[in-house]
């Protein structure tokens, strides 16, 4: 008997990892992505994405903070399906086009490297949506962040979202509660919305994405009174009321380049960045706790950041006959001749 039931569990365990022992119908209703589904068609597409990733991190300190953000705002539009890729075409009007990707999204020349690697070790057999999600992955580890087991399976979207890439994108400017209601709209709550927030311990911003709070936070002429008043007049020196819009600035001041929990000790200190950042720590009081947890616990920020990073990734994936596998990550395969 005990022989025969752990034949069923070794069964039931290959059916649940195995995308081809599954119906059609159920592996296209999505949700099937584990970690493993390369391991025998693409053994080496994880070891091409960090070892590309690790060489633009080396020429730019940047990039990592850009490929996290890319995943970031691929999941939140359509789900994790590499629509911010696509550029325009016939039929497509690119999502890079958009309010918050517009001359701030950046990286999508590593995404085609990488893409470029694999296709000539596994042609046609790794989407670019995974390569986003591996690649948010390694960024975070290479500056220094937690590790994950990243799920895959994703396929690649056909089409883009310009409106939804306006809409559903949380904005520096939104108060709280829009914040959390788009988070929630994909799924997440209020754990993942501050844990998540704290990949802001690297990158930058511009000045027109925080300029309101140095000089007319609520249309009254005064600055934000939550923006310590000492980093406020050093950022107002390269952001001016006008111009300079492009002007850039660390997201976390202390360690621009370490992904650490430095990013909630500055909140704690009214030394964040964006208003979306701050009110974490001034609206909320379930969020405030949080900020002052990871700040004092940078293990517990890390772990609740790898999950969440999980959950995010899991948003609506395209999966079995849905979508297609790109052969270049900016243009659907029938464009792609």
């Amino acid at each position: 008997m005990a022989v025969s039931l752990n034949i069923l569990i070794v069964a039931l365990t290959f059916i649940a990892l195995s995308p081809h022992c599954l119906s059609s119908k159920a592996y296209e209703s999505g949700g099937y992505l584990f970690p493993q589904f390369y391991d025998h068609s693409c053994p080496k597409a994880q070891e091409i994405v960090q070892s590309i990733v690790a060489k633009a991190f080396a020429q730019d300190p940047r990039m990592p903070a850009s490929l996290l953000r890319l995943h970031f705002h691929d999941c939140f539009v359509k789900g994790c399906d590499a629509s911010i890729l696509l550029d325009n075409s016939g039929t497509i009007i690119s999502e890079k086009r958009s309010n918050p990707n517009r001359n701030s999204a950046r990286g999508f020349e590593v995404i085609e490297e990488i893409k470029r690697a694999i296709e000539q070790a596994c042609p046609e057999t790794v989407s670019c949506a995974d390569i986003l999600a591996l690649a948010a992955r390694d960024s975070t580890v290479i500056t220094g962040g937690p590790s994950w087991e990243v799920p895959l399976g994703r396929r690649d979207a056909r089409g883009a979202s310009l409106s939804g890439s306006n809409n559903d994108i949380p904005a520096p400017n939104n108060t709280f509660q829009t914040i959390l209601t788009k988070f929630k709209r994909q799924g997440l709550n209020l754990v993942d919305l501050v844990s998540l927030s704290g990949s802001h311990t690297i990158g930058n911003s511009r000045c027109t994405s925080f300029r309101q709070r140095l000089y007319n936070q609520s249309g009254n002429g005064k600055p934000d009174l939550t923006l310590n008043q000492y980093y406020a007049y050093a950022l107002r020196k390269q952001c001016p009321r006008s111009g300079g819009d492009q002007n850039l600035f660390f997201l976390d001041f202390v360690t621009p380049f370490k992904f650490d929990n430095h990013y909630f000790k500055n909140l704690i200190m009214y030394k964040g960045l964006l208003s979306s950042d701050e009110i974490l720590f001034t609206k909320n009081r379930e969020s405030k706790e949080l900020v002052m947890l990871y700040a004092e616990n940078q293990e517990a920020f890390f772990e609740q950041f790898a999950k969440s990073m999980v959950k995010m990734g899991n948003i609506s994936p395209l999966t079995g006959g849905r979508g297609e596998i790109r052969r270049i990550c900016r243009r659907v395969n029938h464009a792609a001749y």
